[in-house]
């Protein structure tokens, strides 16, 4: 899947149900967002296994309306929030789908789905001249949630760079390693 590049003078949205479509579901919205081509599409049947959640509950404040938020869930106690209180929910999602995505790119789903997506340059190519345009993997240069930001590393020359934008620059290292 090719995400197509959108213009610096586009702008973010900030509508968590993704869109006006309800075909559209929260892991593709999240995904296709600014920023998020790291990460690829978690399988929901994958969330939906507590095996694969085991801990996170305890990481995650919201963490049972982050779930139903990612899962595309009606939750009618959210209703009463406050913005502020909403704006803390779609943060936790945002954490939760990193680190469930964390432990999805280990399985053998995961991997395939990260190696197609290597496969395609789409964590770009190293900015040397003599690796001519080698794709790219993600790299944490820490294993410490939230020590750093996601930097890119070139199997060719063997060094690790910033990735050239600006959005892929603030992903979290819990979201990649």
């Amino acid at each position: 899947m090719v995400i197509p590049e959108e213009s610096e003078t586009d702008t973010e949205e900030s509508n968590v149900s993704g869109s006006d479509e309800d075909d559209t579901c929260w892991i593709s919205w999240f995904c296709n967002l600014r920023g998020n081509e790291f990460f690829c599409e978690v399988d929901e049947d994958y969330i939906q296994d507590d095996f694969n959640l085991c801990g996170l509950s305890n990481q995650i404040p919201y963490y049972d309306y982050a779930l139903d938020l990612i899962l595309d869930v009606e939750s009618s106690l959210g209703d009463s929030f406050t913005e502020e209180q909403n704006e803390l929910v779609e943060s936790a999602a945002e954490m939760l789908y990193g680190l469930i995505h964390l432990r999805y790119i280990l399985t053998t789903k995961g991997l395939a789905a990260m190696v197609e997506k290597y496969k395609n340059a789409e964590f770009g190519r190293c900015p040397r001249v003599y690796c001519c345009g080698q794709p790219c993997l993600p790299v944490g240069e820490s294993d410490i949630p939230r020590q750093g930001t996601v930097k890119i590393y070139c199997p060719k020359c063997e060094d690790i760079y910033t990735p050239r934008s600006r959005f892929q620059e603030s992903i979290l290292l819990y979201a990649l390693q």
